[in-house]
């Protein structure tokens, strides 16, 4: 199934999203994270089409075809997300699968804007405020030492050196054993390379200051009242799995579902099996998934 170019005009700004599915499959909203755009989870996309969502992927703000100013807090791009549904579908709810920052994203409108999302996938990232408590955890921290590194005004010069070097060691870490294909490759260094440092500003906005952003993220406190299901790859060299679900987060339907076999980009490693899961828990059956729960 190949996908629309859509480009959605939110308050005199123009976002470019990738579209797929019939108009009458149920609406879905695919977030993309770090360092990745839509086009590389154009399969998992597809998938979900198949299983008859409508699903839009749009290039998150920071990611060119869409603008790369503005604020980059999480509330403030939750906005741009629910601003861009409006454009897509109108007002009312709609599924939302997030990976990485996109997680981020999906955890914050389940929280502060329960009333527009029907139920909610989040891969490869706990809730925000789970993983900032694990950042004291050895482990955790060991695999966060980048997020120190995007804190310097340099570092969007230092990620382009060598074709994106760093880039592709993060993929390499993160995702052990996984490799895109030389298209999805050349797609997405492409567009990193006509975006950076933007990507980077999620990570500086989380630390400046860090008082305003552990303020905000108090609102993410109360348990999500929006149905969620947490897919983890067990090989996640970028996040370390939970030991066991983080219930008390939750006031509605929840499960935590980790992924043998796979690292931080599970949805990319396995796209027709994680779509599978994702696709049955937001039809409200049981996810079909090998996992450990």
């Amino acid at each position: 199934m190949q996908p629309r170019m859509l480009e959605l005009d939110v308050g005199g700004e123009r976002f470019a999203a990738l579209e797929l599915g019939a108009a009458t499959g149920r609406p879905c909203v695919y977030l993309h994270g770090f360092p990745d755009h839509p086009p590389t989870a154009t399969p998992f996309l597809a998938e979900l089409a198949a299983r008859g969502h409508r699903v839009l992927a749009p290039w998150l703000r920071g990611y060119r075809p869409s603008p790369v100013v503005g604020r980059f807090d999480l509330e403030s791009l939750a906005g741009d997300v629910a601003a861009l549904v409006d454009r897509w579908v109108g007002p009312g709810r709609v599924d939302v699968i997030g990976h990485d920052w996109g997680a981020a994203l999906a955890y914050v409108l389940c929280a502060v804007m329960p009333e527009r999302v029907g139920r909610a996938v989040t891969l490869a990232l706990p809730h925000p405020l789970t993983f900032l408590r694990r950042l004291g955890i050895a482990a955790q921290a060991r695999r966060s030492w980048y997020l120190a590194l995007f804190q310097l005004p340099g570092s969007g010069a230092l990620a382009r050196v060598r074709d994106l070097a760093l880039i592709d060691r993060l993929w390499r870490t993160w995702s052990p054993g996984f490799t895109l294909d030389a298209d999805r490759r050349t797609t997405l260094h492409a567009c990193l390379a006509d975006s950076l440092p933007a990507p980077l500003l999620y990570y500086r906005a989380i630390a400046r200051p860090v008082v305003g952003f552990r303020a905000r993220l108090r609102r993410l406190t109360p348990p999500i009242t929006v149905p969620v299901l947490q897919l983890h790859g067990a090989d996640d060299g970028c996040v370390v799995p939970l030991a066991a679900p983080d219930a008390r987060r939750f006031a509605a339907a929840y499960r935590y579902d980790v992924i043998d076999g796979v690292g931080h980009f599970l949805h990319l490693e396995r796209p027709h099996e994680i779509a599978a899961a994702a696709s049955a828990w937001l039809s409200e059956r049981d996810p079909v998934v090998s996992a450990r729960s």
